[in-house]
């Protein structure tokens, strides 16, 4: 993957296209969830490389992409618009983990048009009815909670919390190693901060894959994916064994559920 950087008034975002571009062939965009990097998408960038463009990044504010004046959805979005409008990619495939389908559905309220199919990975819908008042409570109260605990105590049981494999877990710890305390804690907050402002009743015009891990213990992610395809008929894989990371925890499982709907796509055209 060859990187490039993307100049903005906020600060510099990092990010990767294939080397072997081709511009008649599909553009999938891997992004990633929050306080993580580029990184997780190794297991499919290494699988889909051959037959995709390919894009992934660190998510302004995030691992190379720091410092960072501030995170913003509404910004996000434009980054992604220039990425893919330097490029000349008119509709992409956008794949999110976590925070990065939350990018996502933020992208897809801005430029419906763009979007040719969502993959959700282990992320969560927009839309005020899945959340009660009690979850958006607990979501505001993320950044001065997470203040409670030491560094390192924090790190390791994040990344605990998000694997089930050693190899999952050690990524997550890479991921996590630049961040000093008040950076990690202020981001967390304002992740999900950004979310709860951007939220909405969002209708998806494109077809979507949700992908969860079996074991995902990460807030109310299971519930709410279950919601999700309960209200929407959208397809809901379930990974055995896997938890919150579960690209990375499962990478071929994944894959195999990516390509599938990649395949059904390029057939209905």
């Amino acid at each position: 993957m060859k990187e490039l950087i993307l100049r903005t008034a906020k600060g510099d975002v990092h990010y990767w296209r294939s080397e072997n571009w081709d511009a008649g062939a599909d553009t999938i965009f891997f992004l990633h969830g929050l306080t993580a990097d580029h990184t997780m998408f190794d297991g499919q960038v290494e699988f889909f490389d051959k037959d995709y463009n390919l894009l992934t990044w660190d998510t302004p504010a995030h691992g190379k992409s720091r410092p960072f004046a501030e995170f913003d959805f509404g910004d996000t979005s434009e980054y992604i618009k220039t990425i893919l409008d330097e490029l000349e990619v008119r509709r992409v495939y956008l794949a999110g983990q976590s925070l990065g389908g939350y990018v996502v559905q933020s992208f897809i309220k801005r430029y419906p048009d763009r979007v040719k199919g969502f993959i959700s990975i282990d992320s969560s819908p927009y839309g005020s009815g899945y959340y009660s008042k009690l979850d958006i409570w607990i979501i505001r109260q993320v950044e001065w909670m997470a203040h409670l605990y030491p560094l390192q105590m924090m790190k390791k049981a994040m990344a605990k919390q998000v694997s089930t494999t050693q190899k999952s877990y050690e990524n997550m710890m890479q991921m996590l190693a630049p961040y000093g305390k008040n950076e990690l804690c202020h981001l967390m907050g304002v992740g999900y901060a950004g979310f709860l402002e951007d939220n909405c009743e969002l209708e998806i015009p494109c077809p979507v894959l949700l992908i969860l891990g079996e074991k995902d213990k990460t807030g109310k992610v299971a519930q709410y994916n279950k919601a999700w395809t309960k209200r929407t008929g959208y397809p809901l894989k379930i990974i055995r064994g896997a938890a919150h990371n579960v690209n990375v925890d499962r990478p071929e499982e994944v894959n195999a559920h990516i390509l599938a709907f990649l395949k059904e796509r390029s057939e209905e055209k």
